[in-house]
């Protein structure tokens, strides 16, 4: 009998590739997604798909009545700059979604392990050394990534207390082919965008702030790795915390300058004013995934965003044909 996950956003961007990286291994998968932002077109024939938010009580039947060996939590608000607009409507989902999802696996009394989608940069903060290990001080700068730490700091609840199976993987900005132009981790998305439109580009600020671009394929491929591992029991923060990222800082003017290479284009480049309360700095170690998932990435920054360009073109060849 083949094992079963349940992907939560699996319509959505990464949830999109974690699914399809289950199937190939082998599992029988559901997804659970609500289609605000997920997309039929993402979503593979062989899958089962749910149409349910998180946070709904049909959400937590799913889970309690469904053996899942794995359920990988991937489906959330993303958007940073609408977590400060509205907060409480960011934690209702993200931090209640959870929970409605976490209080399921309880009840169904399964060994699922539930693998949540977290975030290494919003998490971490400023004021820490980079490459950031798991182990640096948590200091969200938003409401976003405060609720990120919350879903883990339950997680935590839930093991000592319930025996739940849990573990965080703290994404880097994931990019990659299905991504969409939402929030700073769309950057990618948005720069190939505007370089196929022929249209400038924005920086905000100096363009000078850094971020950790992992490829999705490599996080699809980290959930499947936590999915079976031998980990620590956990129970503690961190004992269960994964770092998902390459190491490598890359700044804006950088990330502009590799889309430009590989389009072989020099669209202009113009500079906005910097958004207040953006992270100047993020760089996340995988030493520790390395060492007890087996996990490091694999994919070159500059091939990513060829392959990323390239879906991009064939994208708007689809769509303009």
């Amino acid at each position: 009998m083949s094992p079963r996950a349940l992907i939560t956003g699996g319509a959505g961007f990464i949830g999109s590739h974690v699914a399809d990286t289950f199937l190939a291994a082998g599992y029988e998968v559901t997804i659970l997604d609500d289609f605000s932002s997920g997309k039929e077109q993402n979503v593979a024939s062989a899958v089962t798909v749910v149409r349910e938010s998180i946070a709904s009580p049909a959400a937590a039947a799913l889970i309690r009545d469904g053996r899942f060996d794995v359920v990988a939590h991937l489906a959330a608000q993303i958007d940073v700059r609408k977590s400060v607009d509205d907060p409480a409507w960011d934690a209702a989902l993200n931090i209640g979604g959870s929970l409605n999802l976490l209080e399921a696996v309880r009840k169904s009394g399964y060994a699922t392990r539930f693998i949540f989608s977290s975030s290494g940069g919003a998490q971490y903060g400023d004021f820490v050394d980079m490459p950031t290990v798991e182990t640096a001080a948590k200091d969200p700068q938003s409401p976003y990534g405060i609720a990120k730490l919350s879903v883990e700091y339950y997680m935590s609840y839930f093991a000592r207390i319930h025996g739940v199976d849990t573990v965080a993987l703290r994404y880097a900005n994931v990019y990659g082919p299905r991504q969409d132009p939402h929030g700073e981790a769309g950057v990618v998305a948005i720069f190939c965008q505007r370089i196929l439109a022929g249209t400038p580009l924005t920086a905000y600020g100096d363009g000078l702030q850094t971020r950790d671009y992992v490829y999705v394929a490599d996080v699809a491929r980290a959930n499947l790795l936590a999915a079976t591992v031998t980990l620590p029991p956990a129970g503690r923060l961190d004992n269960r915390g994964f770092n998902i990222g390459t190491a490598v800082e890359t700044s804006v003017l950088q990330l502009a300058a590799g889309l430009q290479r590989a389009a072989g284009s020099s669209i202009p480049l113009q500079h906005a004013p910097a958004r207040a309360g953006e992270q100047r700095q993020s760089c996340l170690a995988f030493t520790k995934s390395a060492e007890m998932l087996g996990w490091t990435p694999q994919m070159p920054l500059d091939d990513g965003l060829k392959a990323t360009l390239e879906y991009f073109r064939s994208e708007r060849t689809r769509t303009t044909a």
